[in-house]
């Protein structure tokens, strides 16, 4: 059997180690060929490939980043995109297609599966962990780890000079970025998407905290909104899923702190920091179980599934489950750091 695999979507750390999992297990115990995709859909688009065998695999564990490459490219928007993949599939023989990404990729990989019986197993990548059927995602972990050592880092210098510091990490549409880095980095107001923000009460606890004789942190999810206002944007262009490119609400909310209070506001933007470097010993040991577990689903000729994190245990999901709502933060769980605000 010859298995194809791409990576789509943003970089995250540990998709190295999925494509080592999956190349590994497949051809030492199943005896499989296997063939990478170029650029996430691109590759199959195009059927731009790359050879994946062991060695191709050999001392990728611990890099950033994907060896296949990655991008944004929908095929579901291209002129004959389906037809195109399946074409090139055929062409190249491959049986099954191994699609690891996020939210926008195993969208189309669930679309490829149903409706057009596209051989397709998702394994579930996003900084973000919003996806729904699983409970952690690898990526978060690593993520969370780099904006929790910057929250860090930021006390001490509030703290030198006695003005609020603003920190805007990753996070469209779900605060789980913001919320565990906040709590463990120890901020004092972490504002998310899923709860809109009185701007009142933000200042207010930024004043009662000054008054402690503390200077404060601020953590913000690109994505959180004030009451009576709107996201944020880097600019109205879209992407070929129609996203908006988000970033710039710290920067705006530190100009409206200092207005409101007098006090000094900085911002620090984490942005693709969060997403580089080495993947932390979790998501490395994550990504590689969900690689492991992967290839076994083509073995069985399980389609149209995804692996997903349970616990301890790896399942199988169908991946419409994971697509077909983000996965948020809970009102109650975000109640529960609040008593740590102002």
């Amino acid at each position: 059997m010859r298995v194809g695999v791409l990576t789509g979507g943003g970089d995250c750390p540990g998709l190295n180690a999925v494509i080592r999992g999956i190349v590994r297990k497949g051809v030492q115990e199943y005896g499989y060929d296997f063939v990478g995709y170029r650029d996430g859909w691109r590759g199959p688009l195009e059927g731009d490939t790359v050879p994946l065998d062991i060695p191709a695999v050999r001392g990728i564990l611990p890099r950033g980043g994907t060896i296949l490459g990655s991008s944004r490219t929908n095929p579901l928007k291209q002129d004959n995109g389906i037809r195109r993949i399946k074409e090139n599939l055929a062409k190249q023989e491959v049986e099954a297609l191994i699609t690891i990404g996020g939210e926008d990729t195993l969208g189309v990989a669930a679309t490829l599966s149903d409706e057009y019986g596209v051989p397709c197993v998702g394994v579930p990548k996003t900084i973000d962990n919003d996806l729904s059927a699983t409970d952690y995602t690898f990526g978060f972990d690593t993520a969370v780890g780099i904006a929790t050592e910057a929250i860090d880092r930021l006390h001490t210098t509030a703290e030198s000079h006695m003005r609020v510091l603003v920190c805007e990490v990753m996070g469209r549409h779900a605060g789980w970025i913001a919320l565990h880095s906040g709590l463990a980095g120890g901020a004092n107001v972490i504002l998310i998407p899923e709860q809109r923000f009185d701007l009142d009460q933000v200042c207010a606890w930024i004043t009662s905290r000054f008054k402690s004789s503390y200077a404060p942190i601020v953590v913000v999810a690109e994505g959180a909104m004030p009451k009576d206002g709107h996201l944020v944007l880097k600019d109205e262009s879209l992407d070929s899923f129609g996203h908006v490119r988000l970033s710039g609400v710290g920067e705006w909310l530190a100009k409206e702190i200092e207005r409101r209070t007098g006090k000094e506001a900085r911002t620090t933007v984490l942005g693709h920091i969060q997403r580089g470097g080495t993947p932390s010993a979790f998501d490395r040991w994550l990504a590689t179980r969900f690689g492991l577990h992967a290839i076994d689903a083509v073995r069985d000729g399980d389609f149209g599934k995804m692996v997903a994190l349970r616990g301890t245990d790896i399942v199988r999901v169908p991946i419409g489950d994971a697509t077909a709502k983000l996965k948020t933060v809970d009102p109650k769980l975000y109640e529960e750091v609040g008593v740590f605000f102002g």
